[in-house]
């Protein structure tokens, strides 16, 4: 029984590294941490994950400092009410069953519990303007963006944009801010024709504005907080989370990052002054966080954007980073798809074609 569940137990002297990389790989959202046979230690999400390197912790601790202890779990004599019970109230998918060792001996999930008499968890609704970049050239997609502007570009039976919108519209959103400017006739027409159930208000730039320097158009006409985007890219997150967490660090701009990590396939020679070798290491390897091309911007740091000037996200930071408090949101690696790039664009053919 509990064989068919060893893809979301995961080993308590297993790496946080090693955790993400299974999360990804099962695509569920969440591990549960035990030792010899299957004794439960915790559980361990994404999010608890996040909160860690937030706190600067190592990527290289082991998961049974990170997971959280508390996990809800019941023993063998359940009552399958009550659990359900539970299930509901607490939005989660599994519950470990845990015989008097407190070993795992099965799991109940929701989909056998509930099957189809239920309506599946709703997401909450997402309380925010969304706006999407789109006036880039999208020279990295050449030759296709000689015909098409970048954000139409087809995954599967969607252009780029539409997949992007549509993970917004599962919070309820129906009205986005597009800012355009290379091949916006076309992007016009095409929305034009598809006719979608939301909104669209375009930003037009009669000339290449950067990265915020269209938002300009918004100071003093909204009030909510600003989830910016690229067109080019896909993050599969919990948008509700996001922005809870941007408000919870009262930050002021918040940048959504990927771990990224890299394996040097060489021995990396350390040297000191004069070229003297310290230490050869072999193989190393290194994670980074990396700016994924989505933000959070709390309508007040609009003002600080010049009138029709080029201006990069990169720019407004580096104005208020000493007034203002500059945060990030770290998700995994597979959790983030940058189309505009070849290479992640195929796979992201392969896997919105599943």
């Amino acid at each position: 029984m509990i064989e068919e569940f060893s893809s979301i137990l995961i080993d308590k002297s297993a790496r946080v590294t090693e955790a993400l990389r299974q999360l990804d790989k099962t695509a569920e959202k969440i591990l549960f941490v035990v030792e010899e046979n299957n004794k439960l230690i915790g559980s361990l999400t994404d999010g608890d994950i996040r909160r860690w390197i937030l706190k600067d912790g190592s990527l290289n601790a082991e998961v049974e400092t990170v997971c959280f202890k508390r996990t809800y779990f019941v023993t063998t004599n359940y009552n399958l009410e009550k659990v359900k019970d539970e299930i509901l109230k607490r939005k989660i998918e599994y519950v470990p069953v845990v015989n008097q060792k407190n070993e795992i001996v099965e799991f109940l999930v929701w989909d056998k519990l509930f099957g189809n008499k239920i309506i599946r968890k709703t997401k909450d609704k997402l309380d925010a303007e969304i706006v999407i970049m789109a006036g880039g050239s999208g020279t990295r997609l050449d030759p296709f963006t000689r015909v098409l502007p970048k954000p139409l570009i087809p995954i599967g039976e969607k252009t780029i944009l539409e997949i992007i919108i549509d993970k917004f519209s599962e919070y309820q959103i129906n009205r986005f801010f597009v800012s355009i400017n290379h091949k916006a006739k076309i992007i016009k027409s095409y929305f034009e024709e598809v006719n979608p159930e939301y909104d669209l208000t375009y930003l037009y730039e009669e000339k290449p504005l950067g990265t915020v320097g269209t938002l300009k158009q918004l100071e003093n006409k909204i009030e909510k907080t600003i989830i910016l985007t690229n067109c080019d890219i896909i993050i599969e997150a919990d948008y509700s989370d996001l922005l809870k967490h941007h408000k919870e660090q009262q930050n002021d701009i918040t940048i959504v990052t990927s771990l990224k990590h890299y394996n040097i396939p060489y021995g990396v020679c350390e040297i000191e002054n004069g070229g003297k070798l310290v230490n050869i290491k072999e193989k190393p390897e290194y994670d980074f966080l990396v700016n994924t091309g989505m933000y959070l911007l709390n309508p007040a740091v609009l003002k600080y954007i010049p009138q029709n000037e080029f201006f990069h996200i990169t720019h407004l930071i580096d104005k208020i980073k000493t007034t203002h408090k500059i945060g990030i949101y770290p998700i995994s690696e597979n959790s983030w798809i940058d189309t505009g790039e070849w290479v992640e664009y195929r796979k992201a053919i392969e896997k919105f074609r599943l």
